[in-house]
């Protein structure tokens, strides 16, 4: 273990060098820490909030909630963790995970290794001294020989570009950059911008006292019921006793979920028995609609079109308005954008208090002093909400002055989509490690994390036992891993998600390169690509020891 901290001139600490300098204490950035300690490195967490969190630290917003079942979204590296932790929901809230990251952090004495309210704008590597040299907003200097990026998808929110925003005199938010004070939405006409997984949780929440909301849809989701319940001593003291067979059951379902997939197909049922199966799928809430129905409802377009004309017909006996009704009904396949989990969405738009405003045929077109004009009509708000997503994936990492060999920037190398080989390492850029970086898997992200934080370990003891001082990942292996992403993506329906505005394909953000941001090829296959390849040498990286580094360098 090594840790040294360069005095000033002045006496003061100017420079300080770890071994692991790790950006972001969230899931991944946590669990590197604990991976950091565990092979006997030194350690620094920077993080730019107040406390430990990452996204839950940050989305605080009324009705912010997992939409993963609690007991498959928690650490899963020590067994002591989840035998002293009580979920007390079934679809946590943001508070409950929140919590559930500062027992964590605490039980493990962790916050001496986290420096907070430190944002992080610039890593480069310096090829001579083969150091990461990273720069704070404060003006902060440290110097790292591993760089490992844990900012998570969702760092950097989409910015509401309307027109005449500064002239509104209401108050407006952001879900990502909400208050920690509570806002008073008692009496007041509130409107909310995008229905997407936030818009819809807001929704629901701020419908019971707000005087009245107005919903501003583009284009309207499936919105899939989360069934939420309270989780009782009975359940809890269950799902501790099968902490083991839980964790083999994650690892071997598609989107690493706490769940059993399907191997039903659709066309060997009757169509009576299709309609069970639908019914059966959308009472056990959340994603079992889509991944305990029908195993080819993402492959075939008869499947998904019942699983939709299903949710449809939902939707329609659930809003009392037909015309409302109709205008929540998503006319593409399901899953071409990720689905919201939420409870009582469609219900909210039987109160007298909720309106919908379609936007998608006439646009909002500014925001005026008192509201939001809709062609030639202006809606008046004491309070805006602008849920419209994030520059998710590949924003967090861009939004930092990141250079590596040649001072090459990271905007630079990503400029047509992300390039990465696992999601984890890149081309000309030795030593830095990303956690949940783009092309990791497309689901549950506590167990991506494990997996890619256990192979980062297991790369650094490789490096360690040989006498290598830097791994890279190489072109080659680049390019082919870019290819298998494509392809993967093109088996399924989910090819045509660019079309309807997908963030996991970076359809939504205006300028922004349409790429396949993530692996869609199951977390299994990759979970099991990752340990082979760390028991068979780890082929796609190139090492190099002082020597041969410096070569490189000068080449």
């Amino acid at each position: 273990m090594s840790s040294s901290v360069k005095p000033s001139a002045a006496g003061q600490h100017d420079e300080a060098h770890f071994d692991v300098l790790v950006v972001g204490a969230g899931f991944g950035g946590l669990r590197m820490l604990h991976e950091a300690r565990e092979l006997g490195l030194s350690v620094k967490v920077l993080e730019s909030g107040g406390d430990v969190g990452g996204t839950w630290y940050w989305n605080r917003y009324p009705g912010a909630r997992t939409d993963t079942e609690s007991w498959g979204y928690c650490f899963f590296f020590s067994k002591v963790l989840n035998e002293e932790w009580n979920w007390p929901e079934r679809m946590p809230g943001w508070e409950q995970v929140y919590q559930y990251m500062r027992f964590v952090v605490d039980r493990l004495d962790m916050r001496k290794d986290i420096q907070f309210e430190t944002r992080v704008t610039a890593a480069h590597y310096d090829e001579r001294k083969k150091r990461w040299q990273i720069t704070t907003a404060a003006g902060e200097h440290f110097t790292c020989k591993y760089f490992c990026s844990a900012v998570g998808w969702f760092e950097v929110p989409s910015k509401p570009e309307f027109k005449g925003i500064d002239n509104f005199r209401g108050e407006w938010y952001l879900p990502s950059r909400w208050p920690n004070e509570a806002v008073d939405f008692a009496g007041k006409r509130v409107g909310i911008v995008g229905c997407g997984s936030t818009g819809a949780q807001i929704l629901t929440a701020v419908a019971h006292l707000a005087e009245h909301v107005s919903v501003f849809q583009r284009t309207p989701n499936y919105v899939l019921p989360g069934r939420n319940y309270p989780v009782d001593e009975f359940e809890n003291s269950s799902k501790k006793a099968n902490f083991e067979a839980m964790i083999e059951q994650i690892r071997n379902q598609v989107y690493a979920f706490p769940m059993q997939d399907s191997t039903l197909m659709f066309n060997d049922l009757t169509p009576a028995e299709q309609q069970q199966v639908l019914e059966a799928g959308w009472e056990a809430g959340g994603f079992r609609y889509i991944f305990q129905t029908f195993a080819d409802i993402l492959v075939t377009k008869e499947a998904n079109e019942a699983a939709c004309e299903f949710a449809r017909n939902k939707i329609r006996s659930i809003v009392n308005d037909p015309a409302t009704a109709e205008l929540l009904c998503p006319n593409y396949p399901i899953a071409l954008k990720r689905p919201p989990v939420c409870n009582f969405y469609y219900e909210s738009f039987n109160r007298p208090n909720v309106e919908l405003v379609d936007v998608k045929t006439t646009p909002i077109s500014e925001v005026t002093a008192d509201g939001l004009r809709v062609g030639e009509q202006e809606y008046q708000f004491d309070i805006l909400i602008f849920a419209m997503g994030y520059d998710a994936v590949t924003g967090p990492l861009m939004a930092m002055d990141i250079r590596g060999r040649n001072g090459q920037r990271i905007q630079d190398k990503w400029a047509a989509g992300p390039r990465t080989n696992f999601g984890i390492g890149m081309d000309g850029f030795p030593n830095m490690f990303m956690i949940t970086g783009p092309q990791t898997p497309f689901a549950n992200v506590p167990p991506v994390v494990e997996a890619s934080t256990t192979w980062i370990g297991q790369a650094i003891r490789y490096m360690q036992a040989e006498g290598y001082d830097e791994i890279e990942a190489d072109a080659e292996a680049v390019d082919a891993y870019c290819g298998q992403m494509k392809e993967l993506v093109d088996a399924t329906l989910i090819r045509d998600a660019a079309s309807q505005g997908a963030w996991f394909m970076g359809a939504h953000i205006p300028g922004k390169p349409v790429a396949v941001l993530f692996h869609f090829g199951g977390a299994p296959s990759y979970f099991n690509a990752l340990a082979e390849n760390a028991d068979t040498g780890f082929a796609g990286f190139k090492f190099f020891s002082m020597a041969q580094s410096n070569q490189v360098a000068t080449a």
